[in-house]
Parts: C-alpha cells; sequence; structure tokens
C-alpha cells in the first residue's frame, strides 16, 4: 500500500506510533531480531538503550524503511512500510545522526534546507522556517552562510537537529545524535532538543547507549540487549527496577 500523502496528515487509528510484529532481521550468519514484537507509543519520546550489537540502530532502519524485516512487519502510524513508495514516506519522517551528517560543500542553510527544496517549498517558505528552526536551537542567523568546517561541532550537531526538523516530520529518528561531542556542549544540545521539542512536538525515537540521556530525554524506555527487549517502560521504573541480570548491570555500570 503506498502512503500518497505526507504522514503529518495521517489519522492513527491507536496510541501506537511503531509497531514490530514477529520481526525477524539477519545480515548473513548475524541474526539481529528473531520474532520480535515491541509497540512505541505515540507523542512521546522512546530511549532504545543497550550495549554496542544490540540492535538499536537496526530498529531505526527499519522504521525508516533503510532495512526490511525477513519475516514479519513494520507498522508506522498504523500502516505498514510502504517499501515500494519510501521517497514520499519518508518525507513524514526526520533522521538525525551522530555527527551531523552535514554535507561538506553545502552552507548551513542549504544543508537544513535541501530536502525542503527538493519536495518544491519556495525560497520564502525555507528561509523562514529554516530561521525559525535556528531561533528554536539558540543558533546566530550567520551561520546561514558558513560551510560545515567552519561550525563547531556543537552548531553541527544543532543543524543536524534543524534539518530532521525541517519538513514538520510526523516522526523523528535520533541515532546517539549527541555522542561525538564534550560533556559540556551536550547539555546545552540537551536543552536545545527539549526547546525544538516543545515547539515543534512529534513523536521521537531515541537511540542511545548513554542512560543519563535517556532519564534525562525520554517518556518511555525500551532496553534491548543481543536483539531482544529485556525491559520497558517508564524510565524511572525501569531503571529503579531492573528485571533482568543484563539491565541491572547495565543500569549499574552507569548510574551507581
Amino acid at each position: 500500500m503506498a502512503w500518497r500523502q505526507p504522514m503529518t496528515e495521517i489519522d492513527t487509528p491507536n496510541d501506537s506510533a511503531v509497531g514490530f510484529h514477529q520481526v525477524s532481521k539477519s545480515f548473513g550468519a548475524l541474526t539481529v531480531f528473531e520474532d520480535l514484537s515491541l509497540t512505541l507509543p505515540k507523542d512521546q519520546i522512546t530511549a532504545i538503550v543497550g550495549t554496542s550489537g544490540s540492535g538499536k540502530t537496526t530498529l531505526l532502519q527499519m522504521i525508516n524503511g533503510l532495512e526490511r524485516p525477513d519475516q514479519g512487519e513494520v507498522e508506522v502510524l498504523g500502516r505498514p512500510v510502504p517499501y515500494e513508495n519510501l521517497e514520499s514516506y519518508r518525507r513524514g519522517i526526520g533522521y538525525a545522526v551522530q555527527g551531523a551528517g552535514l554535507f561538506p560543500h553545502l552552507t548551513a542553510e542549504q544543508n537544513v534546507t535541501l530536502v525542503a527544496k527538493l519536495v518544491g517549498w519556495s525560497e520564502a517558505k525555507r528561509r523562514s522556517r529554516f530561521l525559525d528552526l535556528l531561533k528554536t536551537v539558540d543558533l546566530d542567523e550567520d551561520v546561514a552562510s558558513r560551510l560545515p568546517r567552519q561550525l563547531s561541532g556543537g552548531q553541527q550537531q544543532r543543524l543536524g537537529i534543524c534539518r530532521a526538523l525541517m519538513l514538520q516530520p510526523a516522526i523523528l529518528l535520533l541515532d546517539e545524535p549527541f555522542s561525538a561531542v564534550d560533556p559540556i556542549t551536550r547539555l546545552g544540545l540537551y536543552e536545545s532538543f527539549e526547546q525544538a521539542r516543545q515547539a515543534h512536538p512529534s513523536t521521537t525515537v531515541l537511540v542511545t547507549h548513554d542512560l543519563r540521556e535517556a532519564r534525562r530525554l525520554a517518556e518511555f524506555m525500551v532496553i534491548l540487549d543481543a536483539g531482544e527487549v529485556v525491559q520497558s517502560g517508564v524510565p524511572r521504573e525501569v531503571l529503579a527496577n531492573p528485571a533482568t541480570p543484563y539491565a541491572e548491570r547495565l543500569i549499574e555500570s552507569q548510574l551507581s
């Protein structure tokens, strides 16, 4: 089934934003998920936490259609991911990654507004949205004409968030977007992200290995271990009551 309209216009039939239904996924001999079932809430920030290799990034990639399950189904806002119409589908999803991933030959403004230009937004509309986003993440207008190499890591990461939010997506996917900067800069990025999400609310899925980050930013938490969901729920309850030895070790290693 192809999506012919932006996801921001789709009415979701329930309170679940994302559903994985008996999903299995392997890369060659490596099995990442086997018969995974998981639902993520609508209009909240969900943190997906776990050690390297637990499957966190693959989850995001399946939501965005970058990876397709070998078996099972992924639903986003009540509909299966439309693999035959991914270009249109992805316009309703914002994606921010570690290191921002800005194009080095484009200015800050060109990076942030590129997709809006490709989908036909007018120059005036692109400029207005860009300036609005800069204010949201506490960046001065003078960054607009700079290339990424002329910006600090924190500025680049803020612009990565702006780019993800440019088309006012229904879902925002964040793949460890704050991990490549120093701790002081990271605190400022948290504040900018919280301001941005307050101004531009959306369902958000945050992949992180940092439980402190998850505790601060998330409203729902999922702990993965080798492709299995070992615990999920409200962060403060999960962190206070680990359900498995793995969850307990993970929590103690970072929060004790």
